[in-house]
Order: C-alpha cells, then sequence, then structure tokens
C-alpha cells in the first residue's frame, strides 16, 4: 500500500488537506517529532503530515529534530515522503512565487545531526547519495505544476545554510558561483536521513525572495517574505494533491519502486 508522508514547511503544512484527520502521537529512540502526525487520505490516498517547525512555528531551523521526524514518518509506514519549503531565489529566471522541485543540495550547515549511523559498531555505513531526491516523485510534482499551469522549474539545486539569519551579500554571491540555483534552511539533513531510511523523497521549493545577491533590492525582511509565500501557498497545497492522486492513478503505482 501506498502512504506518503507529507513534511510540511510553515503554512503548508494544513491538514484541512486531509479527509478525516486523525492525530497520531509518535515518539522514536531519536526523540520526539516536530509535531504530532497526523493522518487522514488526499484523494483516496492514505496520507501523513507532519509539520517540520511544529504547529506554532515553534522551532528554528537548527532544532528541528529530522532524526525523529524521518523516523516518525517511517515507523508510521510511510513509503513515500513529499516535502515543502520555502526558499529564496539565487537566479534571475527563478522569480517570487515560481516553484522549484529539487534535484539536489549542497549541505552547509553547521550544528545538526545526519545520520542515522552515528556508530560503525555494526560495521561501516556510507549511504549513496549522488542523486538525492527520488526521479519518479520529481515528475510527479514537475507534471502537477505544470498541469495546474504554474510556475514550475523541473530541477534546480538547494544549498541549505543554517541559520536563522539570513546571508550576508559575500556568502549569497559565493553560494551561485558554487552552482546554487535556490537557498534555504531545511532541506539538509532531512533530504540525506530520508535517503539512509530508504524512503523515496522530493522536495518542492517555494520562492519567496531574491536573497541578498540582488543589489538593486533592498535585501529582504521575514514580512516581505511571508507576504509572497502566503500569496501562493495555496498553489503547493494544490499542487501536492494532485501529485499524490496522480500516484493513484498511475498504473505503475511506486509500489515496486
Amino acid at each position: 500500500m501506498t502512504l506518503v508522508g507529507i513534511i510540511g514547511g510553515s503554512g503548508l503544512d494544513d491538514p484541512d488537506i486531509l479527509e478525516s484527520p486523525k492525530k497520531i502521537e509518535m515518539e522514536t529512540p531519536y526523540g520526539m517529532p516536530s509535531s504530532d502526525l497526523l493522518s487522514g487520505r488526499i484523494n483516496g490516498v492514505e496520507t501523513l503530515i507532519l509539520a517540520r517547525h511544529g504547529r506554532k512555528h515553534q522551532i528554528s531551523p537548527t532544532q528541528v529534530n529530522n532524526l525523529a521526524n524521518i523516523d516518525a514518518l517511517k515507523r508510521a509506514g510511510a513509503t513515500h515522503i513529499l516535502a515543502t519549503t520555502a526558499c529564496g531565489s539565487l537566479k534571475h529566471e527563478i522569480d517570487r512565487g515560481h516553484l522549484v522541485v529539487l534535484d539536489q543540495f549542497i549541505d552547509f550547515t553547521r550544528f545538526r545531526k545526519n545520520t542515522f549511523n552515528g556508530s560503525f559498531e555494526g560495521g561501516p555505513v556510507h549511504t549513496p547519495m549522488a542523486h538525492p531526491f527520488d526521479d519518479t516523485l520529481r515528475k510527479k510534482l514537475y507534471e502537477s505544476g505544470m498541469g495546474l499551469g504554474l510556475d514550475v522549474h523541473e530541477q534546480g539545486c538547494v544549498v541549505t545554510i543554517e541559520g536563522p539569519r539570513f546571508s550576508t551579500v559575500a556568502e549569497s554571491k559565493m553560494f551561485r558561483l558554487w552552482g546554487a540555483d535556490v537557498i534555504n534552511m531545511s532541506t539538509a539533513p532531512e533530504a540525506m536521513l530520508a535517503n539512509e531510511a530508504g524512503i523515496p523523497y522530493a522536495v518542492v521549493a517555494m520562492s519567496t525572495d531574491y536573497d541578498c545577491w540582488k543589489e538593486d533590492e533592498e535585501p529582504v525582511t521575514w514580512d516581505e517574505i511571508l507576504a509572497v509565500f502566503n500569496k501562493n501557498a495555496d498553489n503547493v497545497k494544490k499542487l501536492l494533491v494532485n501529485a499524490i492522486d496522480s500516484l493513484k492513478r498511475d498504473p505503475l503505482n511506486l509500489e515496486n519502486k
């Protein structure tokens, strides 16, 4: 059975997209996840929603217990994970409100636990990470966005910074030189841990600003980010619903992936 786990960024963890939601309290060997899991259905597909930063956005990026979040979804039976995130754009062509289906990440975090395999007592474990985002799920997200007529980019590399501060101009320009397309504070190590857990994982990122490399504009503020975010959040929700519906309609489903 397909059971899709949604890890929602702030405002993108709306329980109203679920039919008959029920709360699941979950504790893991790694501690408590960011929120209770909400279980329900989207167009007949069993779905779980987890709020990455807590239901009240009370958890900062560094404090997110990614280990517990991924483990909780795995214990609840999630066969696939679709994640959402806000991001800053590092490219002219990725405008405010545009969506990006990520295909690569650069981890620039410093203080987060990033592996389930912290000990090699049972033998060394080195998880392949060349292509961290599942191609089948990525295709579903992109096609769903295109079907809705949204401004969606088929691929993009995200650099994840520690936060909660924003970048300096020098950092922002450096990330552009590195080849990153967007910037956020959440994808790493979440993507790494999903891969270690063996759960296909994909992310749709919403661009809310141009970070600070674009010096013909004033540096972005949190209030400005929220304004763009709130204007476009419904687009992300519709994309998720359509993508999950396509899993049900796909004759291959994803059971044998």
